[in-house]
């Protein structure tokens, strides 16, 4: 008897919206790459070579002098601490305020929760730039002791600067990890209530590392985008030895000359920790984002 061969299987069907989805986001991560790529290259050549051969040319010397000259000129090691005092504690209090909200919203049956909600939505809305003013006058009208503000205020204070990464940062967390907590089984909660755990324990031994994923993504965007920010520092701090990393770029610009390439050096260093934080968070980042895809 001769056995039977199965036919090939046909060959699948590639959709033209595929083709085109796919050609869309290889454009849009050429757009995000080239000027990263050109940053990286450009701090790598001299800048009277790419001033005399342009900075689409092949190079003719390449050497690391400008991070080296970057590193001392900016003052990057004093930059970096100041940094890393303002957003590691914004961080942490963000998510750790975010997921007590979150878990009073999506876990216990409190009056008007759906309405909480949505006005933390609302507040994501909200333009930062039109609270400069009122809140440039709040923060100096805040008394704090000397131990915390050299100028006795809100003002020019690294608490000043948290509390605020906080406040606009705390609405999006809210939202995220609400919706996270919401997939998690009622099932587990109403055992653990049947075993005599309290909120707090239902909070932080039963919810909190079911959400470990999402508070994974959500650190590293976080720290991203406060680690980014320029903006409020400029108006909420006046004193040069407080600022953050960001602002030390304008220590390389000089009155009347700029060298581009010693800013792009200087820039990809100011760069650097966030991708170390992608770097040693992407597997949980990835797992956060893509978690209950399929649900």
């Amino acid at each position: 008897m001769t056995p039977a061969i199965d036919a090939p299987a046909p060959p699948r069907r590639v959709r033209p919206l595929r083709i085109l989805l796919h050609a869309f986001l290889g454009l849009v991560a050429l757009g995000w790459f080239v000027p990263l790529a050109l940053a990286l290259y450009a701090s790598l050549r001299p800048y009277q070579e790419t001033a005399r051969l342009g900075y689409f040319s092949l190079p003719e010397t390449l050497t690391l002098d400008y991070y080296g000259e970057a590193w001392t000129q900016a003052e990057l090691p004093k930059y970096y601490l100041n940094t890393l005092i303002i957003v590691v504690p914004g961080v942490l209090l963000t998510l750790l305020l975010a997921s007590f909200t979150a878990f009073a919203i999506a876990r216990t049956r409190i009056p008007g929760r759906r309405t909480l909600l949505i006005v933390f939505t609302a507040g994501n809305l909200l333009p930062p730039q039109v609270l400069i003013t009122p809140l440039y006058t709040v923060y100096t009208m805040i008394p704090l002791p000397w131990w915390l503000s050299d100028s006795l205020s809100l003002y020019d204070s690294y608490l000043g600067l948290t509390l605020v990464h906080v406040a606009f940062q705390f609405g999006f967390c809210v939202f995220v990890l609400t919706n996270f907590m919401r997939t998690i089984p009622e099932s587990i909660t109403e055992a653990a209530l049947v075993d005599g755990a309290g909120v707090w324990r239902r909070y932080w031994q039963l919810t909190l590392p079911l959400c470990r994923p999402a508070l994974a993504a959500l650190g590293t965007l976080q720290f991203t985008w406060m680690y980014n920010d320029f903006l409020w520092a400029l108006v909420l701090m006046s004193s040069g030895d407080k600022l953050p990393v960001t602002s030390a770029l304008n220590n390389l610009r000089g009155q009347f000359f700029t060298d581009y390439n010693l800013l792009a050096a200087g820039s990809v260093l100011v760069a650097l920790p966030t991708l170390i934080v992608f770097q040693l968070l992407h597997k949980h980042f990835i797992a956060g984002l893509t978690l209950g895809s399929t649900k």
